[in-house]
């Protein structure tokens, strides 16, 4: 009877470990570069998908609600230069009705889907005409005065996404304006329950209660943070007590965030 062979297969034979390994490597790696190609097309359709909600809800907002946002814009014009204005200027009366009319004027473009830079450098050339006819020494505070008004009525253009500027990027960072991007823009953000707030309307509008249960905020603590970024210009209401909606300043401030994140991330 012939003697039986021992088989040793720990160290004879061929080695197929690698063999078997490089297949799979190449279909890992190839998942993995699927993956990534569909969280960005994700990416793009969410981008896509909330550009179109915006601009739907930011187009209805201007139809339903173009009539209160003038109202409320020159009842506040009035009252601001009825406070500002110099009292006791013979030309008090005269200059009044002048730069309420300018304001009326302009606050009516707030129904317009869009505005032209070059109307808005008309209405900026008008007033500078009219400041040139000014001769009292006093006139800078009027003129200054009705200026502000002016520049928070292209403020709420700019949040309903009617004015839109064709601004070149700054040359350099010294250039940036540090109080305007740390009041309007960081300071708004660099909260943990506005930042939340403002991710949630980016998607959707959402009602008093639906970010109160968001942000676990109830009351007058959510209303401070809704009116800082009110004031700031990235958010809106409907109407009162109505829906808030997320403006065009909000989703480019968000956007950029995003884009910065990603960048910076290792």
């Amino acid at each position: 009877m012939p003697a039986l062979q021992s088989h040793d297969h720990t160290g004879s034979g061929p080695d197929r470990s690698g063999e078997e390994e490089q297949p799979y490597g190449r279909e890992i790696s190839e998942v993995r570069s699927e993956l990534a190609g569909l969280r960005s097309e994700l990416r793009r359709f969410i981008e896509h998908a909330s550009r179109q909600h915006i601009d739907t809800a930011l187009n209805g907002l201007r139809k339903e609600y173009a009539g209160v946002f003038i109202e409320q814009n020159l009842s506040d014009a009035d009252q601001r230069l009825q406070e500002r204005m110099i009292r006791d200027c013979p030309m008090r009366e005269r200059c009044y009705a002048a730069f309420y009319e300018f304001l009326k004027a302009t606050a009516e473009h707030i129904r317009d889907g869009e505005v032209s830079e070059e109307v808005i450098r008309s209405y900026r050339d008008r007033l500078a005409a009219m400041r040139k006819g000014g001769k009292l020494e006093t006139c800078t505070t009027c003129f200054t005065e009705t200026n502000r008004l002016f520049e928070k009525q292209l403020e709420l253009m700019r949040s309903l996404g009617i004015y839109r500027e064709s601004r070149e990027a700054s040359s350099s960072v010294v250039d940036l304006p540090d109080e305007v991007l740390v009041r309007d823009i960081l300071e708004p953000l660099a909260n943990r329950h506005r930042f939340r707030i403002v991710q949630a309307l980016a998607v959707e509008t959402q009602t008093f209660s639906t970010l109160s249960n968001l942000t676990d905020l109830r009351g007058g603590n959510l209303l401070f943070h809704l009116k800082r970024l009110q004031d700031a210009g990235m958010v809106l209401q409907r109407h009162e007590r109505g829906d808030y909606i997320i403006t065009e300043k909000g989703y480019k401030t968000l956007t950029g965030i995003g884009a910065l994140y990603a960048a910076l991330r290792p």
